[in-house]
């Protein structure tokens, strides 16, 4: 039903991200044998073309590792299939921990291969109503001091940022309780005015999905969340609405904000929405699922600023239907999604 529960980076993926910087540099970031620079030795991921898809591939990121591992160990097929999902940028999620120097390293990394860095902010106070991706912020004066760490790393690097999936949402649907929404909306205004203010960085506020309600129902809680001042807003984070449908639900919205643009996660939507079993888990690690069209900014509608892999295809979405902790690598689970994908 929501669009971002079990999003979140698991403890691995913050240690990742915590030595990004580094290990790029030291392991090889640079080009070799003609490579275009940003690919990995062990995987050889490259880069996308840059006039299709702008944004960067992590060569070290969790697909490229598995598709290494399974190389290594003669599983030639499985590697094939997760190479489909190694071989395109996905989103980074920013952790609580230290974000100056994650979002530093990320960003140098990306200029270095002449590309966006695409980043995620989910770290919102009292995030995801106590379910699988429960947590965020202490308070609110830790979120601003990790809003400033974010713009820091940054600086004026060229970035792209989602921000805080589900936040608005969660303000419109009843989920987060009365007394956090004027500091809510208080913080994702602030946040948008921080980062708006960096002189290459994007921002996206989420707004939802096709499936959860109507338009006219967030438009004005994304105004006084500071929507006028973003460049526009992220739909179907971490989830499987079609393409087709989120771009009539964006569009709709969009008439409703100023004509503001907009960004759709494409990451595992091929085969739609899951339609069976228990309609408040739907949206937890449904089975049927496939790849949806890969990142680019050449979409179906001018409105759309680009179709992007903001939940990362292969990572759980929490312990349902037999899936591990949220944001925790599910190789049989990105085996099915790249074999059905598009």
């Amino acid at each position: 039903m929501y669009g971002s529960r079990g999003a979140g980076p698991s403890a691995a993926a913050r240690l990742s991200a915590m030595v990004l910087g580094a290990a790029l540099l030291i392991a090889g970031c640079s080009s070799s044998g003609g490579g275009e620079e940003g690919e990995d030795r062990g995987a050889r991921i490259t880069q996308q073309p840059k006039e299709a898809d702008p944004f960067w591939v992590n060569p070290d990121g969790t697909a490229a590792r598995q598709v290494a591992a399974l190389e290594k160990a003669g599983k030639k097929e499985e590697a094939r299939l997760i190479r489909r999902i190694a071989e395109y940028p996905v989103a980074e999620w920013v952790t609580p921990d230290d974000p100056e120097r994650q979002v530093r390293g990320l960003t140098e990394a990306a200029e270095k291969a002449g590309r966006t860095a695409l980043l995620v902010l989910y770290n919102i106070p009292h995030r995801d109503c106590g379910q699988y991706s429960q947590g965020g912020a202490a308070d609110g004066d830790t979120y601003r001091a990790w809003i400033d760490g974010v713009a820091r790393g940054i600086g004026d690097r060229s970035a792209t940022v989602i921000l805080e999936p589900d936040a608005v949402l969660h303000l419109v649907d009843g989920c987060t309780p009365q007394e956090f929404h004027e500091e809510r909306y208080d913080l994702l205004k602030g946040a948008v005015a921080k980062l708006t203010a960096l002189e290459n960085t994007k921002v996206y506020l989420d707004a939802g999905n096709a499936g959860w309600g109507e338009p006219g129902q967030i438009f004005e809680p994304l105004k006084r969340a500071g929507i006028d001042q973003a460049d526009g807003f992220s739909v179907n984070v971490s989830n499987f609405y079609t393409t087709e449908d989120s771009i009539a639900y964006g569009k709709e919205l969009s008439a409703k904000v100023g004509g503001k643009h907009f960004v759709i996660d494409t990451s595992r939507n091929g085969n739609g929405p899951y339609t069976e079993g228990d309609p408040g888990e739907r949206w937890c690690n449904p089975p049927g699922r496939a790849l949806g069209e890969t990142p680019t900014t050449k979409t179906a509608d001018p409105l759309v600023d680009a179709y992007l892999w903001i939940k990362r295809p292969g990572e759980s979405d929490g312990e349902c239907k037999g899936g591990p902790k949220a944001g925790q690598w599910w190789e049989e689970y990105a085996l099915k999604l790249a074999r059905a994908g598009r």
